[in-house]
Formats: C-alpha cells, structure tokens, sequence
C-alpha cells in the first residue's frame, strides 16, 4: 500500500510540473528585469532621466501591445508571423486614406475592420484548410507588406493632426508616462482576466496542451483558435494605428521585424511554443526585458546590427530555456525509485 500511495504522489507531481516549471521560469524573467533596472539606473549615464523612460516606454508599446493576443495565441498551439506587416498595413492605410481627405476617427475605425479582415484570413486557412499556422503567416507576412507598398508606394504620410500625435508621443502631466500606456494597461489587464481568470483562457490551455483531448472534452477548438487569429489581427492592426502617430510617420515597410520582437518576448517570458503553458505576467516581464536591454544598448551606442544579434540570442534562449528550467524542476523534485518492483 505504501508504494501504491507513493506512485500516486509522483503521478501528482508529475501533472503539476509543467506548470510549477513555467512559473519559475516567469520568476527568473521577472526577477532579470529587476536586475537589468537597478543595474541601468544606477550606471548607465541618461537611462533614469524622464524622457528616456518615456522613450523606453514608448517604443515597447508596439510589442508590448501584440505580445497580450500573442501570448494566447501561442499558448493555444499557434504562432502569427504576419502581425509586424498588419501593423505595416494598417499604417499604410492610413496614411493613404488621409491624403485622400478621410476623417481620422473613419480611418481608425477602417484599420480595425482590416485587421479583424487579416486575422480572419490567417484563422481560415488555419482552422478550414488545416494549413500550419507557422506557414499560413510566413506566406500572410509577405502578402500584407506586398499590399502596404500597393496601397501607398514609396510615399511617407506625416501631416496627421496634431491632438492625435501628441497622444502618440505626448506624456501624461510631463511625467515619465506615455499617454498610450493607459489604453494598454487596461487592455492588459483585460487579457489576464480573459486568459487565466475565465472559461474561454482555460479553453486556450487545453487547446495547446492537445487539440484532439480538447475536442473530446466539448471545447470548440476551432471557433478557440479563430478568436485568437481575430484578437491577434485587430490588436496589430490598432497598432499600426499608435506606431504611425508615435513615430509621425505613416510609410508602408512600419514594423518591419516587430514580429520577431514579439515572438522573442513571449516565448523570453516563458510561454511554451508547443502550446498549452505560459503566463501573461511572464510575457509581460519578457516584452520589457528585451525594451529595456534594447534601449540601454542605444544609450551605450549599440549598433543595430548588433542589437538584432542579440535579439536573436535572446529568442533561441527564450525556446531552451524554459525546457531546461522544468528539466531541472523536475529532478529536484521527483527521483525515480530503483530496484522496486
């Protein structure tokens, strides 16, 4: 009876590891961060200053934005390498639509239907052709940059009306705080309820863990998965919206290469690319620390280049590292009985 009793606490264990594994590795993330902020703040010359915090901000906002769709999109057993060129898209609209006289508050609402429009393309061929979702947005990715370049050429729209640049740019009461990080911590907020406080975020779970085992268990797998493409597309294309007035600039190749610095913080932060683990909190901490890094190689006169090196290196981490820290949970929890029968 004992080694009865003894199999069914390792069997427990073994269920709860994948996710006692994901949590630590959102602490480690979390725990980086912090270091990577006392470190910058206390030696690097410039970095605590107000404007450059709202500069770090800022430029994070973008990935910071479709990390939160990502993040249950990955964890749901997809990936969407399309959104840098949604939000490319999105711009290029509006800046075509302008030049032609529209009112800003149609083209907003115009950008978003798009987006809504590009997610559902990518959730189709996903969910009724049963294409991977990888391939779908390699050959999405190419087709909405190639649309943006149709839609607005060479040309560079920048006279956009000055209320709406400064909510892209501006600052709240001259603090350190964007105005534009508002509207995200609400819509951040939103989708940690959504994903780990509701029935549809457990939905997402089970989906990622096993489509077929979801299926069997009354989850509508299919309609879980277009929701996510939908979500993912809108909140793209609404940045496509922000990254024009942020930026003041409305050109066809915007967020060119976003969708590898949204990849590589989701996945940074923990989120399993297999599908079915993860956590929004360790996402989060994942879009910040690859911010953050970013910016303080920009202070220390970092070339691009190898700034993208390193985001690289970061996102080839990002896949092992997770694995290796449940690995190294696990044995430090659970060793196999030998010589029993």
């Amino acid at each position: 009876m004992a080694d009865i009793a003894e199999t069914a606490d390792q069997s427990r264990d073994l269920r709860r590891r994948p996710l006692n594994g994901a949590l630590r590795w959102d602490t480690v993330v979390g725990a980086l961060l912090v270091v990577l902020l006392l470190i910058s703040f206390s030696t690097v010359n410039g970095f605590g200053n107000a404007l450059n915090l709202s500069f770090l901000i800022g430029n994070t906002l973008p990935v910071a934005a479709i990390a939160l769709p990502m993040t249950m999109l990955v964890a749901g057993g997809e990936i969407d390498l399309s959104v840098g060129s949604t939000v490319g898209l999105s711009g290029a609209v509006m800046g075509a639509l302008w030049n032609h006289g529209m009112n800003i508050n149609e083209i907003i609402v115009i950008c978003a239907v798009l987006g809504v429009a590009c997610g559902l393309v990518n959730a189709l061929l996903v969910t009724k052709l049963g294409l991977p979702s990888l391939a779908v947005t390699i050959g999405t990715m190419a087709l909405y940059r190639g649309l943006a370049q149709v839609v607005l050429g060479s040309n560079s729209v920048t006279d956009f009306p000055q209320n709406y640049l400064d909510f892209g740019s501006g600052r709240l009461g001259g603090s350190f705080l964007p105005t534009a990080a508002l509207p995200w911590l609400v819509l951040a907020a939103a989708a940690v309820v959504v994903l780990h406080a509701t029935g549809f975020g457990r939905s997402v779970f089970a989906v990622g863990a096993s489509a077929e085992a979801a299926w069997f268990a009354g989850v509508r797998v299919k309609r879980v998965k277009l929701s996510l493409f939908v979500a993912t597309g809108l909140v793209s294309a609404l940045t496509g919206v922000f990254w024009v007035l942020h930026y003041a600039s409305a050109t066809y190749n915007n967020a060119t290469g976003l969708e590898l610095s949204v990849v590589a913080a989701v996945l940074l932060g923990g989120v399993d690319f297999d599908g079915g683990r993860g956590t929004l909190g360790g996402a989060i901490a994942g879009v910040f620390l690859l911010g953050t890094l970013q910016n303080v190689m920009s202070l220390a006169n970092v070339s691009a280049q190898s700034q993208t090196v390193v985001t690289g290196v970061l996102l080839t981490v990002s896949v092992l590292g997770p694995r290796v820290a449940r690995q190294v949970f696990a044995a430090s929890i659970y060793q196999p009985t030998r010589g029993k029968l």
